[in-house]
């Protein structure tokens, strides 16, 4: 196999209410490695793009949302094949205030969900955000900005 293309990602815990966002993947979604199930907002850094650029940029567009971008709390790395081409990907995970819960989604996705994070395992997430919900779920209510 050869040498994975790599990418550097940044995703949004977009918290409101103490409630975080997670959108299901859509099949109508270009990439389409994770069809029906749910992720965060997030994307990949463009070149020469900033990454609080790309993190409103994802934001906007995923979810039409307003937000405040906090500090990031966790770094993960995983390596999907997309089409299949073997991918690395670089992710820092952001804490996100939402002014709203007005979600308007983009067409790769087809549902959203504001959820309780500590029951993120009642939902069919993709692999990689499992330890990003746990790494969330023990920074506490005051690390995340919350009273």
């Amino acid at each position: 196999m050869s040498s994975p293309k790599l990418f550097v990602a940044m995703k949004a815990f977009i918290v409101h209410d103490e409630k975080v966002l997670i959108i299901r993947e859509a099949a109508a979604n270009p990439v389409g490695t994770n069809m029906n199930k749910y992720d965060v907002v997030g994307g990949r850094v463009e070149p020469g793009e900033r990454w609080d650029e790309t993190l409103l940029r994802e934001v906007q567009e995923e979810t039409g949302l307003h937000v405040t971008i906090g500090r990031p709390f966790y770094v993960g790395e995983w390596r999907p094949v997309v089409h299949g081409e073997p991918w690395q990907i670089i992710a820092t995970f952001f804490l996100v205030q939402a002014a709203s819960d007005k979600v308007t989604l983009s067409r790769d996705h087809d549902d959203y969900q504001w959820i309780d994070p500590k029951k993120f395992r009642d939902y069919p997430l993709i692999e990689n955000l499992k330890p990003a919900f746990e790494a969330y779920n023990q920074i506490g209510t005051e690390g995340r900005g919350g009273g």
